[in-house]
C-alpha cells in the first residue's frame, strides 16, 4: 500500500507497510501513481506528453529498485502477528487516578461534567489511592517502570493526597523493585510555588490546560460564576514552564467550532514562550454548538498546513517549538504491537474513580457498561478487558485500508464507542484530522532532513 501527497512544496510517497518515506521529483511521483495498475509501455505512453521518455524510464528503474529492496509496494506482514499477540497475557502498567471528581472551573466542553463525571462530587481518599498503587504493583508482572497520572476534575483540589500517594509510591519502589513515573494534569488555578517545587522534584510530566488566545480561553474555560481564567493562569504556567527548563510539560489546549483558526492559538502559546504545545480538536456530541463538524474539515486542514509551514520557518529562525500532534518517529517508534493496538486502555491502562472503581480509561468513567471492578476485589469483569485486548487496526474495517494506521494505532476506543456504539468503530471526523496531522508531521521531517 502506497500513499502519495503534496505538501509545502514536497512530493511525498509513503510506503505504508514498511514505513519507508520518499521525497521525489514530479516524474517519479506520477510514475509511482501508475506503477501497480499499468505496465512499462502504458506508463511511458501516459506520461510522454509531460516528461522526456528517458526521464520516465529512469524513474521506472528506480521504482523497481525500491520495490526489490522492500521500500515500495510492500505487503502487510503484521495481521497474523497481532492475532497471536492478542492471545498473550498482559500486565497493567499505568493508572489514571481520578484524584478529584470536582473542579473550580466550568469548561463548556468538559466531558467530565465540570469534574463530576455526570455522577457526584468526590475526592479520592489516601486509602483508596494506596490500594490502587498496590493493585498496580501486584498486576504489573515483571515490568519495572510504572506510570500513574493524577487526573480530575482538578487534582490540586486534593493536593495533600497527591503528595501522600507520591511518598507512598516512593516507599513501595524500594520494596518491590519498581519505578513510578508520576504525571499531573492541572488547570493552574491553584498552582503556586510549593506545587511547582514538588512537581519539579516528583512529576515526570505535567499537562497545563490552556486553550490559546485570551478570548478563546476565557470563552471556554471560565470560573463557575462566568469570569475568565486566562489572566490568572498564564503567568503561573509561564513560570512553571521556565522552572522546568521548557521540558517535561505540555501547554495543552482544545479547539472547537468557535475557533477553527486554531493555528493562531498554537502560535499564541508559542509567542507566550511555551515550547511544548498540544492543541487538540474537541470531541463532542454533534448537537453541541461548539462541536467540530464534517463541513469544518477543509478549513481545519488548511490550518494544519499553515501551522506546519510556519513551524518550518520558525525552526530556521531558531524559534522552534514542539507540537504534540506533529511528533512522529520515522526510525522505528514504538513496537509493532503498540503501533497497531494503541494506548492499551482496558488492558495495560486503567482509570480509577475516587471510590476505587476501575474503568478502561477516563472517558468511560460513569458508564456502568464498562465498569471493570474495583481496588478491593480487582478486575471482576474480565470479558470487557478481553474486548479491549482485541481492539486493534485489524479489528476495525476502516483502518485496514487507511495509510495512517501504523501511526494512529486505530484511534481512540472511547471516541469510536461514543460515535458508533462500538469500540472497534471509527470516529470519522477524528480520523480525517489524524490523517492530515500525519501528513504534516512527515512533511516536517522531510523539511528537517533537507530532503
Amino acid at each position: 500500500m502506497v500513499h502519495q501527497y503534496k505538501n509545502n512544496g514536497y512530493n511525498i510517497v509513503l510506503d505504508v507497510n514498511s514505513g519507508a518515506i520518499h521525497v521525489v521529483d514530479d516524474v517519479m511521483y506520477d510514475a509511482i501513481a501508475l506503477f501497480e495498475a499499468h505496465d512499462k509501455d502504458e506508463i511511458i505512453a501516459a506520461l510522454r506528453d509531460k516528461y522526456d521518455e528517458s526521464e520516465i524510464k529512469e524513474a521506472l528503474d528506480e521504482i523497481n529498485v525500491l520495490r526489490d529492496n522492500g521500500e515500495l509496494f510492500t505487503k502487510d506482514i503484521y495481521e497474523d502477528y497481532m492475532m497471536d499477540f492478542k492471545k498473550r497475557p498482559t500486565v497493567v502498567k499505568a493508572l489514571c487516578l481520578h484524584i478529584a471528581h470536582d473542579c473550580n472551573l466550568a469548561c463548556q466542553y468538559c466531558f467530565a461534567g465540570e469534574g463530576e463525571y455526570h455522577g457526584r462530587r468526590a475526592l479520592m481518599s489516601l486509602e483508596v489511592g494506596k490500594a490502587a498503587l498496590d493493585f498496580l504493583i501486584a498486576h504489573s508482572g515483571a515490568r519495572r517502570n510504572l506510570e500513574v497520572d493524577f487526573f480530575g476534575g482538578e487534582p490540586l483540589m486534593n493536593w495533600q493526597v497527591v503528595k501522600d500517594l507520591v511518598a507512598y509510591g516512593r516507599e513501595q519502589e524500594k520494596l518491590h523493585d519498581k519505578k513510578f513515573r508520576f504525571t499531573l494534569t492541572t488547570n493552574g488555578v491553584l498552582l503556586d510555588d510549593e506545587v511547582i517545587e514538588f512537581c519539579n522534584r516528583e512529576m515526570g510530566n505535567v499537562v497545563l490546560s490552556i486553550d490559546g488566545r485570551k478570548e478563546v480561553h476565557d470563552e471556554m474555560r471560565p470560573f463557575r460564576k462566568g469570569a475568565g481564567s486566562y489572566d490568572l493562569v498564564v503567568p503561573k504556567f509561564q513560570k512553571f514552564a521556565e522552572s522546568r527548563g521548557q521540558d517535561k510539560y505540555y501547554a495543552r489546549g482544545t479547539f472547537t467550532h468557535y475557533n477553527l483558526d486554531f493555528a493562531a492559538d498554537v502560535l499564541h502559546l508559542a509567542d507566550l514562550g511555551f515550547r511544548q504545545i498540544s492543541v487538540e480538536p474537541v470531541v463532542a456530541d454533534p448537537k453541541e454548538p461548539y462541536a467540530i463538524r464534517e463541513e469544518d474539515l477543509p478549513q481545519l486542514f488548511e490550518e494544519y498546513d499553515k501551522l506546519a509551514a510556519e513551524m518550518v520557518q520558525r525552526k530556521k529562525q531558531g524559534k522552534d517549538f514542539t507540537f504534540f500532534h506533529f511528533m512522529i518517529d520515522l526510525e522505528g517508534g514504538p513496537c509493532v504491537a503498540k503501533r497497531l493496538s494503541g494506548c492499551g486502555s482496558g488492558t495495560e491502562y486503567l482509570a480509577v474513580t475516587p471510590w476505587g472503581d476501575f474503568y478502561p480509561c477516563h472517558q468511560f468513567v460513569g458508564n456502568e457498561k464498562f465498569l471493570l471492578g474495583n481496588v478491593k476485589d480487582g478486575i471482576t469483569h474480565t470479558q470487557i478487558c478481553d474486548e479491549f485486548k482485541c481492539c486493534n487496526v485489524y479489528a476495525k474495517e476502516k483502518c485496514r485500508s487507511c495509510f495512517a494506521r501504523f501511526y494512529c494505532s486505530g484511534g481512540c476506543a472511547a471516541n469510536a464507542y461514543h460515535f458508533t456504539g462500538d469500540i472497534c468503530g471509527a470516529y470519522d471526523v477524528g480520523c480525517e484530522l489524524q490523517k492530515k496531522r500525519v501528513e504534516c508531521a512527515i512533511m516536517l521531517k522531510a523539511a528537517e532532513a533537507g530532503m
